[in-house]
């Protein structure tokens, strides 16, 4: 049995040299060191000029030397050879042959260790093609001719042609150069037929293998890479990966790729901020020093290269990293100033007293830039605030409670600046984060102010004119400024006082009456002003209540004409009372006719203006309005009863007072209601006298013995469906002649038969029964007939009574007997109505 005996014998085939000639243009002669083993052709590609086996193989590196024909210039390269795993087909091709077999055409089970191994082709050949790769061969092909063919993907099947055979001497050739990126290896099937075409061997499998090439370079995922580091990092602090692919075999050097920085833009603080893994791509921090305020970007050019980095034989590619430095509060906020100044006028609330600027080299806009004053000296009662101007980062000193000028004229606060995060780690507050400001508080004029305000005294009424009351003075708050008060009179409704512009003693120049109307609930009030003589003048107000005693002085009298009214709020003060009364501008007769006076704040009273007003009820609209911070109104009516009154208090004309309260337009409402209904009443009593008078003349028109009505009578019908047919004439006959029950059989019975219980006695009947005794009969039966559950329905046989034998009426043959009727007195049919009265002539009247 043949056997498979391919080896390699060719290390290397062929290579070639680039040669950049930089421009010049000229003719370029190449030359090699080792004549003998190898050439160089015109192109720079180099051949091997005899089969060189591993261990001839120069062990010193191969010279190339190229020269400018024009100007003479030559230049070196060293090529160094290594042995290739690459299978180079020579001329003298290896024979695969296929495994003997039994002349009886049995299959011979192939032996476990027989293994054809793989067919190296090297992808990216130059040629010649087509290239011989392997021979096959049958033992068979001794004594008869053969023909060989192979398929399979890359043979008969897509991509067709790459590999063709010879059908004569069974070469294998590669048609085109192979990719192994595209396809990395190839499944054929060889067989062996004759010429008939007969298969003489079974098929072998032949696999074929695409050795890579370094024929790709390394490409990067992104060619602009975008990373981030704080500020202040360590060394060592990771950044980013960069990433790139290579299309070749990653199991060879040939896509095994190697990361490098080529350059650092800036150089800053030094060339080597950064370094990479050069197998991860992984960049990370290598020295201290990141300062996003020196430097705040970087950026590197990173290089992958295969053959795991050889920068001779590795094919190489660039990209760019962006390493943004991000900010960290690595810089206190710092004033401008150690000292700022400001003032204020006193009794000025919300208004700002100085600007406080800071500088802060953070990034603007962040928390670690944005500034956050604070008082921690010199205002013990949280007067003055700092605000942050959110657009210039500036304090805004702000007073929020009024400032007393006689108090404190000046006020020396301590203000501190921090940022909104807090420093970082070995970062501290230096001495320009705090300052002081410096508050000059102004003078200005304040109004005099009564103590107490108001103020209460108690009096009887009744006291004369010119008596002295008490003394109502005011206190300047300016002590510093030397200022005289005067006073006078602001409000007085009943004009009752008077005060001295100097001392401010007041006295009386009327009577003091408890009852006055000006006087509400005893308390009368009355405002006074101090004025001092300041530039501006400044003024203030004071009430002074008297509460009056009630001595005897009214006779009793009648209660004047006024009704109480009271107001009402679900809500809560502030935003319920005190409330405001008043009448309403429509109807104009109400503010002509009406008058309404407040009592207090949840009270009113309404009372005529005028002295007579018609009786009647009059409905008054109110509107009442508290006393929220956006007021609520109300519109209420009020009904009020006017009349004459007498001694006692009781209205005199209560019928008019009812009709004036339903209105002129109700009253004629319902007056023309009853009218209609009247009208309607009187239509129908004539429309139903006129329907008795027609129906009683169409009666006289009548004759009641020609009265069909009365002459045709019309009877149930029994008949109905054909079930209703078939009748037992039997029932019919004599009760004695009907055969006994005793030989009908048991349960077969009809309803309608004779009874089986014993036959009732049944009482004689008079002869001439009284017409009354047949209605009572008929009613009877009919009441029977109507409450027996058991009756048939209308359509069918009627069940009656058996009567017995010896009935009182004799048998119907006795109509023909000779015992006539004309005993019998049936005049009393005459009684019994028209109906009966032609009976009463055939029967009662004459033979005639």
């Amino acid at each position: 049995m043949s056997h498979l005996s391919a080896c390699v014998r060719e290390f290397l085939c062929f290579f070639f040299l680039r040669f950049v000639d930089c421009g010049r243009g000229g003719l370029v002669r190449f030359e090699c060191s080792n004549p003998s083993d190898f050439r160089i052709e015109a192109d720079g590609v180099v051949y091997a000029a005899r089969s060189i086996e591993h261990s001839t193989l120069p062990a010193s590196p191969l010279l190339i030397k190229a020269s400018d024909t024009i100007t003479q210039q030559q230049w070196v390269a060293q090529v160094r050879l290594k042995p290739s795993t690459h299978s180079i087909m020579s001329k003298d091709l290896k024979e695969i042959a296929f495994p003997s077999r039994n002349m009886d055409s049995q299959l011979k089970r192939m032996k476990r260790d027989w293994v054809i191994p793989p067919i190296n082709v090297p992808e990216n050949s130059r040629g010649p093609f087509p290239q011989e790769l392997v021979r096959i061969r049958s033992d068979h092909d001794k004594n008869r001719s053969l023909r060989y063919s192979v398929t399979g993907p890359g043979a008969d099947q897509p991509p067709n042609g790459i590999f063709i055979i010879d059908p004569i001497s069974g070469e294998l050739s590669v048609n085109k150069p192979l990719d192994r990126e595209h396809i990395s290896n190839f499944h054929l099937r060889a067989h062996a037929v004759d010429l008939n075409g007969n298969q003489v061997e079974n098929p072998i499998d032949i696999v074929i293998n695409v050795i890579d090439m370094n024929d790709n370079r390394p490409e990067f995922t992104h060619q602009i890479w975008n990373g981030t580091v704080p500020e202040g990092s360590k060394p060592g602090t990771f950044v980013m990966t960069v990433t790139s692919v290579d299309k070749d075999d990653p199991k060879t050097a040939n896509g095994m790729l190697r990361y490098k920085i080529l350059s650092q833009n800036p150089e800053s603080p030094t060339s080597n901020m950064f370094t990479i893994n050069n197998k991860t791509g992984g960049i990370i921090t290598v020295a201290a020093g990141l300062d996003r305020e020196k430097v705040p970007q970087y950026t590197l050019i990173i290089q992958a290269t295969d053959m795991e980095g050889n920068p001779m034989y590795g094919l190489s590619n660039t990209a760019t990293a962006v390493i943004r430095i991000t900010d960290v509060n690595d810089n206190p906020p710092e004033f401008t100033a150690e000292t700022f100044f400001g003032e204020v006028p006193e009794n000025r609330v919300n208004v700002i007293v100085a600007n406080l600027t800071v500088t802060d080299k953070d990034q603007p806009n962040t928390p670690a830039w944005n500034a956050v004053y604070k008082i921690t000296g010199g205002d013990p009662t949280g007067r003055f605030s700092v605000p942050t101007d959110p657009t210039t980062n500036e304090g805004l000193v702000t007073v929020v409670k009024p400032i007393d000028y006689e108090i404190s004229r000046t006020y020396v606060l301590t203000v501190e600046a921090r940022n909104e995060v807090p420093l970082a780690r070995g970062i501290h507050s230096p001495r320009q984060s705090t300052a002081t400001v410096s508050i000059r508080v102004i003078d200005v004029n304040e109004s005099p102010y009564f103590e107490p305000n108001p103020k209460l005294i108690k009096l009887e009424e009744g006291m004369m004119p010119e008596s002295t009351l008490t003394t109502f003075t005011a206190q300047d708050p300016d002590r510093f400024m030397q200022q005289s008060i005067r006073y006078s009179k602001l409000s007085d409704p009943a004009n009752w006082l008077k005060i001295d512009p100097n001392t401010g003693r007041i006295t009386t120049i009327a009577i003091l009456d408890r009852e006055s109307p000006f006087v509400k609930n005893s308390l009368y009030n009355a405002t006074f002003m101090a004025s001092d003589n300041g530039v501006p003048p400044a003024s203030g107000t004071g009430t002074l209540q008297i509460y009056l005693l009630d001595i005897n002085d009214n006779a009793p009298k009648p209660e004047p004409n006024a009704i109480n009214i009271t107001a009402l709020d679900g809500d809560l003060n502030p935003n319920a009372g005190p409330f405001a009364f008043e009448l309403a501008h429509r109807p104009s007769d109400v503010r002509r006719n009406w008058t309404i006076t407040r009592v207090s704040g949840d009270y009113a009273q309404v009372s005529l203006k005028i002295g007579f007003l018609e009786s009647g009820i009059y409905e008054l609209p109110i509107i009442i309005t508290d006393s929220g911070n956006l007021p609520m109104s109300n519109t209420s009516y009020l009904r009020i009863k006017v009349c004459q009154c007498d001694i006692n208090g009781d209205c005199t004309d209560q019928q008019h007072i009812m009709a004036a309260g339903l209105g002129t337009g109700a009253i004629i409402s319902i007056l023309l209601c009853i009218i209609i209904l009247l009208i309607l009443v009187l239509m129908f009593v004539v429309w139903m006298k006129r329907r008795d008078k027609e129906r009683q003349a169409k009666q006289l028109l009548i004759d009641p013995e020609d009265d069909v009505r009365d002459n045709i009578l019309k009877y149930d019908e029994e008949g109905g469906g054909e079930e209703d047919q078939d009748y037992d004439l039997s029932q019919l006959q004599q009760p004695d002649t009907i055969e006994p029950d005793a030989i009908k059989p048991v349960g077969i019975r009809r309803l309608d038969e004779r009874p089986l219980h014993p036959e009732p006695q049944y009482p004689m009947r008079s002869a001439a029964p009284h017409p009354g005794d047949i209605g009572d009969f008929i009613n009877e039966g009919l009441k029977a007939a109507d409450n027996d559950p058991t009756a048939p329905p209308y359509d069918s046989l009627l069940v009656f009574d058996y009567e017995g034998s010896g009935s009182t009426a004799g048998s119907l043959s006795s109509l023909n007997s000779s015992s006539s009727g004309g005993d019998q007195d049936y005049d009393y049919l005459n009684d019994w109505g028209p109906r009966f009265r032609k009976l009463a002539d055939m029967y009662g009247g004459s033979d005639d």
